[in-house]
C-alpha cells in the first residue's frame, strides 16, 4: 500500500505514476517466483506496542511504525531505504540504497 500511495502522490513526484501504473507494477512484483507479501500476524499488537514503545507515534509515523511492526513480525532485520525515520526503530539496520558505501556491504 505504501508504493502505490506514494508513486501516486503528485506532493511527491513531479510526474507521479497513475492509480493504474502503480496497480500493474505492484502486480508485476506479486508475480516474481521469490516475492513473498508480509502482512500482520497473530499477536501484531503485542510487537506494534513493542516496536513503539517510547515512541510518538501519530500522524504521518503511523504507517512507518506500522511497516515496522510488520517487518519485526516476521524476522526481517535489514531495510533498504530512502527513508531516515526508520532509524527510529532500534531492532531495524537501515540502510540507504543511494548510499553507495552502504550499499556495498
Amino acid at each position: 500500500m505504501s508504493y502505490l500511495r506514494i508513486s501516486t502522490h503528485a506532493a511527491i513526484f513531479a510526474n507521479p505514476l497513475s492509480t493504474e501504473e502503480a496497480i500493474g507494477n505492484i502486480e508485476a512484483f506479486l508475480r516474481v517466483p521469490h516475492m513473498r507479501v508480509l502482512s500482520e500476524e497473530d499477536g501484531f499488537w503485542n510487537v506494534f506496542r513493542e516496536v513503539t514503545a517510547g515512541l510518538a507515534v501519530r500522524a504521518n509515523a503511523v504507517p512507518d511504525a506500522h511497516l515496522a511492526a510488520v517487518l519485526k513480525q516476521h524476522g526481517v532485520v535489514t531495510l533498504y531505504t530512502n527513508d531516515s525515520d526508520f532509524r527510529k526503530f532500534r531492532f531495524l539496520d537501515v540502510r540507504n540504497p543511494f548510499d553507495f558505501d552502504a550499499a556495498r556491504v
